[in-house]
């Protein structure tokens, strides 16, 4: 099976390494080339890094990266037999991309790794919507057993059966939940992530105390400050700023000490500073 990617940030190298590893051949459109350029070392140090850590006892580095093709071109993925688009959470750009991908992909299912937006609005920009689905992977992917497939109004069992199918390859569970803004896992954790940096703008606890408390009194792996490190600040603020546009509910607007971060370049883990340190 050939696999189409659209964007290559840091979810999108994540879907296409977990493909790629897989045994599946992997298409990735990036237009910046500088984006493009670090894909290629992420995926490349990812794959190293699990099975020197023990993670993976499958192909070489070598062979993974072989099986990934890059280009700037959405032409090419013609011939795909799954697309998955991962790039910002603009509702303007992926409609915009999906409209493209409509004219492009003969009979491809177009999947969306849409972290908030309603995959019934992102299927509206195409002509078959029964085909258009979410695949709301979560980061880092290659980690993650689990995705939130999201099916909307319009999407057909035979799509849900072809996207259980590719997950199930990539040795992941898919459990398929109802359109929405912010679906399940959105729709609770960016409320939970709005009120634990609000509870840091108020003076309550700073970011080390908020995280503490859900790992060591609820037994969270992570804290939702830790989280949100991870997942990338500017990406939670996109998320929150789309489910406040399309909820009108101002518990999701990015609360202030995030919004902070995210103008002086602390985006999380990606930047080595976030609400914690990493450097």
């Amino acid at each position: 099976m050939t696999i189409g990617v659209v964007g290559a940030g840091t979810m999108g190298a994540g879907v296409a390494e977990c493909c790629a590893q897989a045994g599946h051949d992997v298409i990735v459109v990036e237009t910046d080339s500088h984006a493009a350029e670090l894909a290629r070392k992420r995926i490349a140090d990812s794959v190293r890094l699990a099975i020197l850590l023990g993670r993976s006892a499958g192909p070489k580095p070598t062979e993974v990266l072989a099986r990934v093709r890059w280009t700037d071109l959405m032409s090419e993925l013609q011939d795909v037999s799954v697309v998955v688009e991962c790039v910002p959470e603009r509702i303007d750009l992926k409609e915009k991309i999906f409209a493209e991908l409509d004219r492009c992909c003969a009979d491809a299912v177009l999947a969306s790794c849409t972290s908030g937006i309603p995959v019934d609005l992102i299927a509206a920009s195409t002509s078959r919507p029964e085909r258009v689905v979410g695949l709301h992977f979560m980061n880092p992917a290659p980690l993650k057993d689990t995705v939130e497939v999201v099916a909307g109004p319009r999407t057909s069992q035979h799509t849900l059966d072809e996207v259980r199918e590719l997950l199930a390859s990539l040795n992941k569970t898919g459990i398929i939940v109802g359109d929405g803004p912010g679906f399940v896992l959105n729709r609770v954790l960016m409320l939970c992530i709005a009120e634990a940096a609000a509870s840091v703008d108020a003076g309550i606890a700073d970011p080390e105390t908020v995280d503490a408390l859900f790992e060591g009194c609820l037994g969270h792996p992570m804290g939702p400050l830790r989280t949100a490190d991870l997942i990338g600040l500017d990406n939670v603020q996109d998320t929150m700023t789309t489910l406040q546009t399309l909820t009108g509910d101002d518990h999701y607007r990015p609360p202030a000490s995030l919004t902070a971060l995210v103008d002086a370049g602390h985006l999380g883990r990606k930047t080595g500073r976030g609400f914690h340190d990493y450097r």
